[in-house]
Parts: structure tokens; C-alpha cells; sequence
């Protein structure tokens, strides 16, 4: 890592995203990098430029929240993007990221019985912890042990899976980014990070963004099944409370298509749901 450390690291990520006509700025002069200039940057958040290069330099690694609210609107920051730009800056916890990930006994039961609904556990580095034998029906990279940053970027079955797989990419890197927060010299991220970005110039481009999004949500994932063709469903992904681990359930539209071949997947028979 950089000496300029994580904070120093996302805030120049961030700049170069912006440009002058972003923000109402002219854009005179050829510039020989991307986006905003440091002095641009700190005039719009109102503080001085040397503060500033300090800060993104790594020399000064403890702005107040005011300052931090001020990058971030002039940075148009949405919340999420300000919350970690928060975090990074020291001022929100991040207690619960080096306990072990064990999944709770209760949520493994609730998986579990859920016979017709896909639902798996991952970690706060993506590795799935619980797969129930739907959810590894719907897709063979929801299973234990897989981690699913290494499949969407080195594995085999994203690019038949998913009609979009670089939004699939693109989603998974900024979750990952928002739930390791301030952590990125985790050795596990580390190995993780270095693997993936001497195997894939795509995750080097998307991780060099420094884009995060909230681990909660939901939304529309597309598939295309072998066994039962194109399965159109929402998925819903809910933080476990007291872990750094989400819970990913996929349903689809009550009487649609995507339900009925839903159905018959589950018919299909599958293995026990497995564990950690």
C-alpha cells in the first residue's frame, strides 16, 4: 500500500473521476492527468490547498467530520460514498471486522429450510460461509468455500451465468470496498487483491475507482440456467446482525415465468445445504 494510506488513496480516486465542467469549473489549459486539480478540489471544499496535499499525501491523516463533509459534497459523494470517506478518516468504528466468521446457528437453520428459495451466507470478504442446495442449483459458485470476487473475475461460470457480467463485477468490488472500510491491509484482503489484480486488468480498473456500496439492498439479477433457461429475480441482501456477514435471498415474481422455472429447479433434487 501506498504511503498516502487509504484516505490519502480515496481521495485522489476520487478526484480524478471529477472534471472542471462537473462542477462548474472551466477547463482551461491541457491538464496532464485526470479530473480535478488538488488546488480545484480545495477551493470547492473551501479549506487550502496545502491542507489538502497533505491529506492526500498521507501527511495529515486526521481531518475533522467538517472537512470530510466538505470533500464529499464537493466531490458529489452520494451517502454511502460519504459515509466510508468518513470511515477512512477516522470517524466511525469498525469493531466487529477481525472476528471470526462464524455463521449463527439460527440463520444456518433458517437456510436451511427454505427448500424452494436460493439463499446463501458471504463474508465480509465475499467467501461463502452457508449455501442452501437451492441456492447452488441456481448457480455452482454459491457454494462453501468459493469466494466470490475470485469467480466473478477468474472463474469459469460468470460470463455464462449473467448476460452483464461487468456490472456483476462492478457491484462486487464496491461491496467489497464498503465492507472492508478502513482495513485494506487486512492480510486476507491483501492476498485476495494482489491475486486479482495480477489475473484480471478489469477488477485493476474497477478497483483503482474506489466506488463503495452499502452491503444491504436489493435488486434484479438475470440468469441463464442450463437446466431451466432465463430466470429473471430479485434478490434481497440483509447485513446479519452482530457480523460482518450478509444473507443474499433470490425470489421471483409470484405466477411469473422465472417462478415456475424457479419451481422446477427445486424439483430437480439437490444435496444437503452445507456449512463452514
Amino acid at each position: 500500500m501506498s504511503t498516502a494510506g487509504p484516505l490519502g488513496e480515496y481521495l485522489r480516486a476520487r478526484r480524478e473521476l471529477i472534471g472542471p465542467a462537473d462542477v462548474g469549473l472551466p477547463a482551461h489549459g491541457r491538464r496532464r492527468v485526470p479530473g480535478l486539480r488538488r488546488e480545484e478540489l480545495a477551493l470547492l471544499a473551501g479549506i487550502s490547498a496545502d491542507y489538502y496535499l497533505r491529506l492526500e499525501q498521507g501527511r495529515d491523516r486526521n481531518p475533522s467530520a467538517q472537512v470530510l463533509d466538505a470533500l464529499a459534497r464537493a466531490l458529489r459523494l452520494d451517502p454511502e460514498a460519504t459515509a466510508h470517506l468518513h470511515l477512512l478518516g477516522g470517524h466511525a468504528p469498525s469493531g466487529l471486522a477481525r472476528r471470526p466468521e462464524r455463521v449463527p446457528v439460527g440463520i444456518r437453520q433458517l437456510v436451511g429450510s427454505w427448500t424452494q428459495t436460493p439463499a446463501f451466507v458471504h463474508g465480509r470478504h465475499l467467501d461463502v460461509l452457508f449455501a442452501n442446495p437451492m441456492a447452488t442449483a441456481l448457480a455452482p459458485i454459491y457454494r462453501v468455500g468459493v469466494n466470490l470476487l475470485r469467480e466473478v473475475f477468474l472463474g469459469p461460470h460468470v460470463p455464462a451465468l449473467y448476460p452483464a457480467p461487468e456490472a456483476v463485477a462492478a457491484s462486487a468490488v464496491a461491496g467489497l470496498r464498503a465492507q472492508v472500510g478502513v482495513e485494506v491491509d487486512d492480510p486476507r484482503l491483501t492476498e485476495l487483491v494482489d491475486e486479482l489484480t495480477a489475473g484480471s486488468e478489469l477488477f485493476r480498473r474497477l478497483w483503482a475507482r474506489h466506488d463503495v456500496t452499502v452491503r444491504a439492498g436489493g435488486g434484479l439479477r438475470v440468469f441463464h440456467h442450463p437446466q431451466v433457461g432465463e430466470l429473471r429475480l430479485r434478490y434481497e441482501k440483509l447485513m446479519i446482525s452482530g457480523t460482518t456477514q450478509s444473507l443474499v435471498v433470490y425470489h421471483a415474481e409470484p405466477g411469473s415465468p422465472s417462478a415456475r422455472s424457479l419451481a422446477r429447479l427445486g424439483g430437480t433434487g439437490a444435496a444437503p445445504a452445507t456449512d463452514e
